[in-house]
């Protein structure tokens, strides 16, 4: 069929028993796709699937939902012609046949959807059980809640895909405890649903309830300092509840506590340390969740920690976000944090401080001093941890301490830990910056 007018007998012998190999082969994947379709026929949509199976280009052209029959007829000895019998059509039943219906013209007709508010039963209007099905489908412009909040509609009620069944007194215990947290006038009630929410074992189902309130809250509410210390209240109660299972929830929890902490403009405008008390409670919650659930999550102390250290470098942020990303880093990682992380990057940051700290009538004076201050404090903590006693630097050198301090954490830093007259502070500072270039000097 090629022009192969004459071959060699071995090559012939080879050729005809790899053929034979291959149709044994298509053969067998073919009876495979039969057995599984639980038929006893060999189809021609077997074969193709074989063909695809075997990565062989598959037969066009056979494609048939009943199987074929093929006949056979001879054109001389030995070379029989296998075909495809074809259905034989008998014209006097196709003509005899009853024609079909003729179909209808295109037509436009006219219906009542509803009649004083009442929807009439007719063929036109969706049943009953067609209503109920759209139910449960978002209609409208706030459908998406995302592009709803973004366009400022924010208070449309969005139903959900799937309905989730809370009896009337798990509703009534999520309502009555919202609102009494959220009671500025009443200590009393606030302090009755916290503890409720600590030690009660029954909230499971309640618990996503709680976790889109808590979100919601705080994105509404960045200007309102009361509401969102009262949202890391409500989320610290949470956590304490020893009952819960909270491990699926915690990254959703972490992004409404990290903007208590790093957000860019919190509390009413003009008072620039009011939200500082609010970001150290941020901070001593954001620690806890660390400790608790950082063997479940491996990446959470890396994330939150490279989150933090971009926040408290950023040049462009403003100073109480950088005072979140240095406290948040203390509670987060702990000594190892503010010794790697914090005390190398000292000296580069002072710079953000000396404008508003030299300028006593700048409006930043007042964060500056807080956040030098927050820098004091993490770096005490590297005192109970240091390497060796106040008698680690010869005394046959002469090293000036100041200076030494100075160069390492810059002059504003080691101006407030001088001032504070501790020489094991400043040798906890100077031991942990010798040791740490000792250690990376012999990793590399």
């Amino acid at each position: 069929s090629i022009g192969i007018a004459s071959l060699n007998d071995d090559v012939l012998q080879g050729l005809s028993s790899d053929i034979e190999y291959r149709l044994s082969q298509v053969l067998e994947e073919s009876l495979k796709f039969m057995r599984h379709s639980k038929r006893s026929t060999l189809s021609t949509q077997d074969i193709a699937q074989a063909l695809r199976v075997l990565d062989v280009e598959p037969l066009y052209g056979y494609e048939s939902t009943r199987p074929l029959r093929f006949g056979e007829a001879s054109i001389g000895p030995g070379q029989p012609i296998f075909y495809v019998e074809d259905e034989e059509v008998d014209f006097e039943k196709l003509i005899n046949a009853p024609l079909p219906k003729v179909p209808r013209e295109i037509t436009l007709t006219a219906h009542f959807l509803a009649v004083d508010g009442n929807q009439p039963t007719i063929p036109q209007n969706p049943t009953v059980a067609d209503s109920r099905s759209q139910e449960l489908v978002p209609k409208g412009p706030g459908a998406n809640p995302l592009s709803a909040a973004i366009n400022g509609a924010d208070n449309v009620t969005v139903k959900p895909l799937v309905k989730h069944v809370l009896s009337k007194e798990l509703q009534l215990y999520f309502s009555t405890a919202c609102s009494a947290i959220f009671d500025e006038n009443t200590d009393e009630y606030r302090a009755a649903a916290l503890t409720s929410l600590r030690t009660d074992p029954g909230l499971h189902q309640l618990i996503p309830y709680f976790v889109q309130f808590i979100a919601e809250k705080v994105t509404h509410n960045l200007k309102n300092l009361f509401v969102l210390t009262q949202t890391l209240q409500l989320t610290s109660a949470l956590l304490d509840n020893k009952n819960l299972y909270l491990d699926p929830y915690v990254s959703s929890l972490i992004p409404p506590v990290l903007t208590c902490l790093i957000g860019r403009h919190l509390g009413p405008p003009g008072t620039p340390l009011a939200s500082f008390s609010l970001r150290n409670t941020a901070a001593t919650l954001l620690g806890s969740i660390c400790k608790k659930y950082a063997k479940s999550s491996h990446t959470l102390k890396p994330r939150l920690g490279r989150t933090c250290l971009k926040h408290f470098l950023d040049p462009t942020k403003p100073l109480a976000t950088n005072y979140g990303g240095i406290i948040g880093l203390q509670a987060v990682g702990g000594v190892e944090a503010v010794r790697v992380l914090i005390l190398p990057n000292v000296k580069d940051y002072e710079t953000l401080l000396r404008e508003p700290l030299e300028d006593e009538g700048s409006s930043r004076l007042a964060e500056a001093e807080a956040v030098l201050t927050a820098l004091v404090s993490a770096l005490q903590t590297l005192e109970d941890d240091a390497i060796g006693s106040r008698n680690s630097i010869p005394d046959g050198e002469t090293v000036n301490h100041d200076q030494q301090l100075q160069e390492k954490v810059g002059p504003l830093v080691a101006g407030r830990v001088l001032q504070m007259g501790r020489p094991k502070f400043v040798d906890a500072l100077l031991e942990t910056g010798a040791s740490y270039a000792l250690r990376s000097s012999g990793a590399s």
